[in-house]
């Protein structure tokens, strides 16, 4: 193996899967029901860096016909591991599947309303 590879210089970096936390706006067709304001989605997203995960993420759901407004980080495994977050054996699972597929996977969705139920 060259040195490059063995010591991380010039050689790509390994993609890790990090946990984002995406808002979305309203958008024409974006299938959320009549009455959400928006929304946010947890998502596990592979990448070589944090940045490239939220590009993807969000050319992702672009294409899918949302709106996404806001991303937030809650960092990559290792690094929520080091902050002491508990994760689950199922959330763990899921994120293998996101980097095996190399696949966004979207953990949950929490539909926003305005406060009087109208949109």
């Amino acid at each position: 193996m060259a040195r490059g590879a063995e010591d991380g210089e010039g050689a790509k970096k390994a993609p890790e899967v990090f946990t984002l936390l995406v808002e979305v706006g309203r958008k024409e067709g974006d299938g959320l029901p009549e009455s959400a304001t928006g929304g946010a989605l947890m998502c596990l997203a592979p990448g070589r860096d944090e940045a490239e995960a939220v590009r993807e993420t969000v050319k992702l759901l672009e294409t899918a016909g949302l709106a996404p407004l806001h991303v937030s980080s809650y960092g990559s495994r290792a690094e929520r591991e080091a902050e002491g977050h508990d994760i689950s054996p199922e959330e763990a699972a899921l994120m293998e599947r996101a980097l095996r597929e190399n696949a966004v996977i979207v953990l949950q969705t929490t539909l926003f309303h305005d406060e009087n139920g109208e949109s």
